[in-house]
């Protein structure tokens, strides 16, 4: 662990969000390749990468007349929430008109990523060095952009293809019902709870004074990391952050070497007016009240499972694909919940 008040580059711990294809309407030729990415004010020196490259009004507009022109455009993005306490998008890839041959395979389809599915159609393997860099960095380096290029290079032809997959047993629309569920799904408006924010994993597991320095350390956390600009897990990593709340509530006083003294100071002034405040004022963890399964509803339950794996065997699917077993559970106990946790076709494949 680095110390942010002196160190910008702290290590990286997750993966950046896969990209997105965006659909204009089917694709119905062949096309001539093209490649290019919108940064924002950047300098790139490798000459074989400046043709891709979008940094001016001039070939912006170009861009845009030739996603204007095309039937279908790939979209990806690179943003820096690994390395900064509010995410921001900092680059954009687009690929129009791309055309690739690919090899055929018709075994169903067990790998998801895009780089399993780019050695499986087109025997490539993409190098990931950069997939936890800083993407705000700029000049952007030839390496990174080079890697943004080959993150959506292939998206169009690899769409054409798996298409024509799913085309031969007459599933497109299958995939038409999934993605309207999805863009749903993603234009609900979610809003955690503010007083539950600080419970992170392990959190469960303190009570009274513990949960109160927990919970002070938390909010701590988070001023710290956006006073940073830095992610909260570069501060302190959130089981280090349960042991340390442990700890203070049993009279130790945990240290790290990567904090600055004033953010020891900070650190310890937090715990402090956690355990001095009145116990009153201590968390209480909410009480979750379950339901007990009757005896219908496992049987309902087995029956949806009899069905849908007998459906999967049938079709050649992963039966998790056409429904999870918590999925299966959960109709079991409501039916009416079917519409809102299944699409059309995994309806009519259940029977329900």
């Amino acid at each position: 662990m680095t110390n942010d008040e002196e160190s910008p580059n702290a290590p990286a711990f997750a993966e950046l969000r896969r990209g997105r294809q965006m659909t204009k309407q089917p694709l119905k030729r062949a096309h001539r390749h093209s490649d290019f990415d919108i940064p924002s004010s950047f300098v790139l020196r490798d000459s074989s990468l400046q043709s891709n490259l979008v940094a001016t009004d001039t070939r912006l507009a170009e861009l845009l007349k030739k996603i204007e022109a095309a039937d279908r455009v790939a979209l990806d993005t690179e943003a820096d929430s690994l390395h900064s306490y509010r995410e921001k998008l900092c680059l954009l890839q687009i690929s129009v008109s791309v055309a690739a041959n690919a090899n055929g395979h018709d075994d169903f389809i067990r790998e998801f990523s895009l780089a399993a599915l780019l050695k499986r159609y087109f025997g490539l393997e993409l190098p990931k060095g950069s997939q936890k860099a800083n993407w705000a960095k700029r000049p952007l380096p030839a390496r990174m952009a080079e890697y943004a290029i080959n993150d959506v290079r292939y998206l169009l032809p690899l769409a054409e293809k798996l298409e024509a997959e799913l085309d031969r047993p007459r599933r497109r629309d299958w995939l038409r019902q999934s993605c309207q569920r999805a863009i749903e799904q993603a234009a609900v408006a979610r809003v955690r709870n503010q007083d539950e924010l600080w419970r992170v994993r392990g959190a469960g597991l303190l009570h009274g004074r513990p949960a109160a320095v927990l919970r002070a350390l938390w909010q701590w956390r988070e001023r710290e990391a956006e006073m940073a600009d830095r992610p909260p897990f570069h501060i302190l990593q959130n089981e280090k952050l349960v042991n340390a709340a442990e700890s203070f509530a049993a009279g130790s006083v945990p240290d790290y070497k990567h904090f600055s003294p004033r953010r020891r100071r900070a650190f310890r002034e937090a715990a402090r007016s956690a355990l001095l405040a009145p116990e009153s004022e201590c968390p209480v963890l909410p009480r979750r009240f379950g339901t007990r399964r009757t005896a219908d509803t496992v049987r309902r339950t087995e029956e949806l499972r009899r069905r849908r794996d007998k459906s999967a065997e049938e079709l050649g699917l992963e039966p998790s694909f056409i429904a999870p077993r918590n999925t299966l559970e959960a109709i079991a106990a409501d039916r009416t919940r079917a519409e809102k946790l299944l699409v059309l076709w995994q309806r009519e494949l259940l029977g329900v």
